[in-house]
């Protein structure tokens, strides 16, 4: 593994030109009404794994198409909770592809820090590296697909994966909301590639989130990471293109309405990026293309020797010092 994209100074300054259509904003729009013509219905179920110092909730809430989605609560003991201003800030966390919730005592950062955590599970994901429970009940629009979920309806954005899967995310964000012993003023989101890429997408989505931290974010500048690495998943759509040779403008129409990119540029929420100069899964100058069109103030972490793993645990320190200074 080396240095293979843009110098760190050259990477600074990257700001390609938006691929956007005309009508995202009405797309997102309509999509989100419809959606929200469907009761969230958020239930949270306490669960006992015999912790002491956390309490969690295995959650259920209705996410696009008033399909159920799950995910975690996980609170700081009511021990700690008397000591701490309730309601609590939230940190709503999306996990990387293919992965899925797994068990609520794998997610104990965030509430051992005094914060309230929801943990969304991704849809159709989970059967990868960490077990999921929410199926995908939608049918794609019909086309073939590469194996894995990039190519799921990629020839119409109304049909498309993410859609399903962004709006999921914005109603994670109101089923914490929701929560009594949640601020509603007080929302952080984040994730690692592709939980990055959703938090960029649900704070582009949700005006008034406060924070966002995009690790190593997935999802932003198709087009470009397609054409500088040859790994998965953004391989997915390149094999895509190399069988349907007549539909790859279609495509990136289509991914256009998904590009963090367009997200960035309407995100308002104090925000801290990461990025690993040798990552060739998600490349840092698409990291940088989000990050520099970001409308709110902004912060990025760079790992000079690490790839797709970013920079873990120091990384987490960063994140923790980050919200400290910001809900003191």
């Amino acid at each position: 593994m080396a240095f293979f994209d843009l110098p760190l100074p050259e990477l600074k300054n990257y700001r390609p030109t938006r691929e956007e259509p005309a009508d995202f904003d009405s797309f997102w729009k309509s999509t989100l009404d419809e959606t929200r013509a469907h009761p969230l219905d958020a239930k949270f179920e306490k669960v006992d794994y015999g912790l002491v110092a956390q309490e969690t909730f295995d959650v259920t809430f209705n996410g696009f198409g008033g399909q159920p989605v799950k995910g975690w609560l996980i609170l700081p003991a009511q021990s700690v909770r008397a000591q701490r201003a309730v309601p609590l800030p939230v940190v709503v966390e999306f996990i990387g592809y293919g992965g899925g919730r797994q068990f609520g005592f794998n997610w104990l950062l965030w509430a051992s820090a005094g914060y309230a955590h929801f943990v969304m599970d991704t849809r159709g994901q989970g059967s990868t590296w960490s077990s999921g429970d929410t199926p995908d009940l939608y049918s794609d629009g019909g086309n073939a697909h590469f194996p894995g979920s990039m190519t799921k309806g990629i020839l119409d954005p109304q049909h498309y994966y993410y859609r399903r899967v962004f709006t999921d995310a914005v109603r994670a964000i109101e089923a914490a909301r929701s929560h009594p012993e949640v601020d509603e003023a007080r929302v952080a989101v984040t994730g690692g590639s592709q939980g990055g890429g959703i938090s960029i997408a649900a704070a582009g989505l949700v005006p008034d989130v406060a924070v966002a931290m995009p690790d190593v974010p997935f999802l932003c500048h198709y087009r470009r990471a397609t054409e500088i690495v040859d790994s998965y998943p953004y391989k997915e759509i390149a094999e895509y293109c190399h069988i349907h040779r007549d539909k790859v403008e279609n495509v990136f129409n289509t991914l256009s309405y998904f590009d963090g990119v367009n997200f960035a540029a309407r995100a308002k929420a104090k925000t801290l990026f990461s990025t690993g100069l040798m990552d060739q899964v998600c490349p840092p100058s698409t990291v940088y293309a989000a990050f520099n069109h970001w409308a709110g103030e902004k912060d990025i972490k760079v790992y000079t020797y690490n790839g797709h793993e970013g920079g873990q645990s120091f990384h987490d320190l960063e994140k923790l010092k980050f919200l400290k200074n910001i809900w003191k």
